[in-house]
């Protein structure tokens, strides 16, 4: 059986405060993996075919929530999470730009100008591509909870370009998968590790910009207001009148 010194545990523990910060809350990490999820879920049921509708809509259920929880927390969020500690103008963007054509080293705790522009892109094209759903026919056995409130007409066309907008957002993703792995490989930044831990190397992070706490019980509190929102708005909606006919 091993022991446990606690003064190892303690000075180990120092070293890691000293070797890393903490820059990324687990609200932030938590709704960036779960619409990873939610994303590859809503594809896979759509290959599926339509007996997997249901799951489909959840999956679409579950991006919307997300997305809106994601645009609350960039305003009441820890600091950076929040957008103005990350977003720029253009010229902000193009001075970021500049620097990385130069091969200048760069430092940003948070985002980057580039990762924040992508990370609208994002929230702005997930939104709606799930907003678009909510009013699709596939003209078989279902439709979107919002189908009644808009004609026949009107929801087909939305399903297309619900379908179409999907390659737009497939894009869009893989631009940002590239850069991620980009930033790893060639600057040696851990991206992907700091999502699922939250920390990142202290040379990368000052001190005063290290983050203390998560938050977490304004993120479950606005969690749960949100679903509960959606539900009671899906209650509410019309029902759907679905044609039928020849079945």
């Amino acid at each position: 059986m091993t022991t446990l010194d606690t003064d190892d545990l303690s000075t180990r523990a120092a070293r890691q405060a000293q070797d890393f910060r903490k820059v990324w809350d687990w609200p932030t990490r938590l709704f960036h993996w779960s619409l990873v999820a939610a994303i590859l879920g809503a594809y896979a049921t759509n290959r599926l075919g339509a007996n997997y509708f249901t799951a489909h809509l959840f999956f679409g259920y579950a991006t919307i929530v997300l997305v809106v929880f994601r645009i609350v927390w960039g305003f009441v969020g820890t600091r950076h999470a929040r957008f103005s500690s990350f977003v720029e103008g253009p010229r902000g963007v193009l001075r970021y730009v500049s620097a990385l054509g130069r091969g200048r080293k760069t430092r940003y705790a948070g985002h980057n100008p580039l990762g924040a522009v992508m990370t609208l892109i994002l929230l702005g094209a997930l939104g709606a591509e799930a907003t678009l759903g909510l009013f699709g026919d596939d003209e078989i056995f279902n439709a979107g909870p919002l189908a009644g409130l808009v004609s026949k007409d009107a929801s087909l066309a939305l399903t297309s370009l619900h379908r179409k907008f999907f390659y737009v957002i497939l894009f869009a993703i893989v631009l940002h998968v590239g850069a991620v792995f980009a930033h790893v490989l060639l600057k040696g930044e851990p991206l992907i590790r700091a999502m699922l831990t939250g920390f990142k190397p202290a040379v990368l992070v000052l001190p005063e910009e290290a983050i203390a706490s998560s938050r977490g019980v304004l993120a479950v509190v606005l969690l749960t207001v949100l679903v509960s929102a959606l539900a009671l708005g899906l209650q509410l909606a019309p029902p759907q009148d679905i044609d039928v006919a020849g079945f």
